[in-house]
Formats: structure tokens, C-alpha cells, sequence
């Protein structure tokens, strides 16, 4: 289950399945008696639904309803041995997924490829890995696929990494909302740690490098994150 997608559905569905997981009952459509349930909720999403709750773009009362056990997974680019073990294992997928296809031979990655498939940053995570993957085996004639050919199917990133940030290339000639910058940078980052940290204070001080949970409490309540 993905919550974005719940975050998409009309308040009074909102309603209705967060009633559905506090009590642990349903009433099918055309029914007028409810039934028992007894079911685990797994769900994910890509985005910040801190965030999301902060602008009512999801309900506040759903959000800490399936919030139990939160875990962050952090981007591809920040998982070293993750992204060497996900190449291996999706390359075997795309060689799987094209092994009944005319002529196709199996593939494998040079040391050369695979060095610069590792310092891809990877903005778009597993996705975009196993899309490159694919890319490479279908334009790569042999059975190896090299440097060359993992180059030509990667895909430029939508923002050099050596861009200045946007954020500082704001002309002071024009004006500029100083502390409206400021509280965007920090709800940013707050959100971040605390999502990152699964919502443990302490986790999240070591983080920001704040000095005790007291000054993390009042960030948190300064910029609007917290009661």
C-alpha cells in the first residue's frame, strides 16, 4: 500500500479506513452489518507526510494511526554496499526477463562498468538502476557489457552536482525574504532528522548536531513541527 496514494482518496474514504483500522471492522458495499477484520497494515511512500500533514494534505489522525514502526530508508546514493549487491541482483532479473528473447545472451558487467555504475549517484534509486540495466543489455552486442556501454545508458541527472544551489542564487539586488529562506532550510532538515531517526528525538540531536532534545523540541516547535 502506498500513502500517497491514500493521501489521494476523498476525507470522508480518509475517514472510513481510518475507522476501518481502529476499530477492526468493515461493512462491505451493500451491506449493513459490519464484519471483523483482522489484517496488517504495510505501507510506504516517497514523500514527507510531516510535511503533508503540515499543509492538510493528510490527515493528521491517519498519520499517527499508521505510524508504529517507521522505517527510513535512505536514497540509494547514501548505500554503498546496497548498490553493488543491486546490481548483481538486478542484472540477473534483466537477464531472467530477457532470456527467451531472439538471440539475447546473457550479460555481465566489466570492472570498468561496474566502477562507474557505482559512482552513479543514482537520483533516482533502485528504479532508474534497473532501468539503466536493461538499457545496457539491450544495446550491448556481446556478453560484456563495459565502461562504454554503461555510460551511453545512464541517463544525465536532472541537476549537476557542481549547480549552484538554487536557494543561494537568490540576486540580493531584487530583495530577498531572509527569514522566510531560513525556516524553509530548517523545517527541511528537522523533517529529515526526524524521519530519519524514526521519529527518536535523540537520533535525530546526534543528526543536527544540537546539543540535547530540549533545543531539538524547541526547533521543532519554532518552525511549526511540533506541539
Amino acid at each position: 500500500m502506498f500513502l500517497d496514494e491514500i493521501g489521494e482518496l476523498s476525507k470522508p474514504a480518509q475517514v472510513r479506513f481510518l475507522r476501518a483500522l481502529q476499530a477492526g471492522e468493515i461493512t462491505r458495499v451493500g451491506a449493513t452489518e459490519s464484519i471483523r477484520v483482522d489484517v496488517r497494515i504495510v505501507a510506504a511512500t516517497n514523500l514527507s507526510l510531516t510535511r503533508e500533514v503540515s499543509v492538510d494534505r493528510f490527515r493528521e489522525d491517519l498519520f499517527y494511526r499508521l505510524a508504529v514502526a517507521v522505517i527510513t530508508l535512505p536514497p540509494l546514493r547514501e548505500r554503498d554496499g546496497d548498490a553493488a549487491l543491486l546490481l548483481d541482483r538486478l542484472l540477473d532479473q534483466v537477464n531472467r526477463e530477457s532470456a527467451t528473447e531472439p538471440g539475447y545472451e546473457p550479460k555481465e558487467l566489466s570492472v570498468t562498468a561496474r566502477k562507474l555504475l557505482l559512482d552513479h549517484p543514482w537520483p533516482g534509486n533502485v528504479r532508474e538502476m534497473l532501468n539503466t540495466l536493461r538499457r545496457a543489455a539491450v544495446w550491448t552486442p556481446g556478453r560484456i557489457i563495459d565502461a562504454d556501454d554503461a555510460r551511453y545508458a545512464l541517463l544525465p541527472c536532472p541537476e549537476s552536482s557542481n549547480s549552484q544551489d538554487p536557494i543561494l542564487a537568490r540576486d540580493i539586488r531584487q530583495g530577498i525574504d531572509l527569514n522566510g529562506i531560513i525556516d524553509r532550510v530548517a523545517r527541511d532538515y528537522l523533517e529529515q532528522a526526524m524521519q530519519r531517526a524514526g521519529g527518536n528525538k535523540t537520533r535525530a540531536v546526534k543528526l543536527l548536531g544540537f546539543g540535547n532534545p530540549t533545543t531539538l523540541t524547541n526547533w521543532l516547535r519554532k518552525h511549526g513541527l511540533g506541539p
